[in-house]
């Protein structure tokens, strides 16, 4: 299993999301740090970073050296590649 590091920022985005859906992400972030399964797509333009998508909020992550996954953001669909 990967280590799940939060940023500042995405713990913040977190803690102002309904907690029913902060759940849903919080699981889907768990899963794919134990499993590596999640609709994850790589970010064009942004080195290494990638995005896991879970309903209509985006997780912006990078995947680090040593089993390392650093999350920075955590936004609504419409705010999150701004």
């Amino acid at each position: 299993m990967k280590r799940i590091v939060l940023s500042d920022e995405s713990k913040a985005d977190i803690r102002a999301i309904p907690q029913h859906i902060a759940m849903n992400i919080l699981t889907a972030i768990h899963r794919l740090a134990e499993t590596g399964a999640g609709r994850v797509k790589e970010l064009k333009g942004k080195q290494g970073e990638k995005r896991l998508r879970v309903g209509d909020f985006r997780v912006r992550f990078t995947e680090e050296e040593p089993d390392t996954l650093r999350i920075h953001a955590v936004k609504n669909r419409n705010d999150a590649y701004r």
